[in-house]
């Protein structure tokens, strides 16, 4: 198949077209920049240079092959605006990464009991509105002759697969224990995570791709833990001892922003049972904490020293 992947020079989207590329598919690889399109072309992706904002290039380049991942940006309408008319009716693939923040409380560093299923009854919160409509947008098209899913991953770990090989949670979190010389986390970081590695997060795009019926939607997680546990790992690949502190919100919000609230001190605790039982996906990936102490994080560190 020729797919198209929006996000192709990040983090996600570079992962997946990696893992497509290697199951023997053609890949356009959308990127804002000539330096990223030289980069994408290196890689054996064919590049599109342009932006979310470039409408009736999208539209164009949709037409142009067999499915469509987009993976740039969980909020933007516009782009999936531009897309989906493009694939009406054409029974094309067109999988849209979400997140599982889309459930995601203010928790304030506190435990939450709540786990959440694909069909479990939620009110997202004012900064997660937007992303729900996208994802209720493209699930719409579902009954309009487009094969639509949404992937719900949760705290992705691991080194990339593409060009960006870093995680967003947390690398962020190492950085800044690395900055204040100790390990923190938001209030009594109680808050609790589920997670998954980005090899398995990039098996199941390609089990949706082949096997998910129109109008799908999955959260992809293999664990749980909560931000303490994370800040107690770091602090022992730091050789802090396994020391950590607590963060007063108030800080957190002064050098993170609103994501203080939103990710690192909320609880977004979700099943995959439906993408194991429907798709027969089979989560391989190393531990979070273990790939932090033991794994992928320690080798970049050590890499770092180098």
């Amino acid at each position: 198949m020729k797919i198209l992947v929006t996000g192709a020079t990040g983090y996600i989207g570079g992962s997946v077209a990696a893992k497509l590329l290697a199951a023997g598919h053609r890949v356009v690889g959308l990127t804002r920049s000539d330096d990223g399109a030289a980069k994408l072309k290196a890689l054996g992706i064919e590049p599109l240079v342009g932006s979310l904002i470039s409408l009736d290039l999208l539209a164009v380049a949709a037409r142009g092959v067999d499915a469509v991942i987009n993976a740039a940006n969980s909020d933007d309408p516009f782009a999936v605006e531009a897309i989906l008319p493009a694939l009406e009716g054409t029974g094309k693939s067109f999988i849209h990464t979400s997140g599982s923040s889309i459930i995601a409380d203010r928790g304030a560093g506190n435990a939450s009991d709540l786990v959440f299923h694909e069909d479990t009854p939620y009110r997202s919160l004012p900064e997660r509105q937007g992303r729900l409509a996208v994802e209720q947008l493209v699930l719409s098209y579902g009954q309009r002759g487009v094969r639509t899913c949404v992937i719900r991953p949760t705290l992705i770990y691991g080194t990339g697969l593409g060009l960006h090989k870093k995680s967003i949670q947390v690398p962020r979190m190492l950085d800044l224990a690395i900055s204040k010389g100790k390990a923190l986390h938001i209030g009594a970081g109680e808050n609790i995570w589920s997670n998954v590695h980005i090899d398995d997060v990039t098996d199941l795009y390609l089990l949706i791709l082949e096997k998910a019926p129109p109008g799908s939607l999955f959260y992809a997680e293999n664990g749980e833990c909560s931000m303490r546990a994370v800040a107690q790992a770091i602090s022992r690949l730091l050789g802090y001892g396994g020391k950590t502190e607590s963060w007063p919100m108030a800080e957190a919000l002064k050098e993170w922003g609103i994501s203080a609230h939103a990710t690192f001190a909320s609880n977004s605790r979700v099943s995959a049972l439906k993408a194991r039982k429907m798709l027969d996906w089979q989560p391989k990936g190393v531990a979070l904490l273990e790939d932090i102490e033991h794994g992928s994080y320690r080798e970049s560190q050590s890499a770092a020293k180098a």
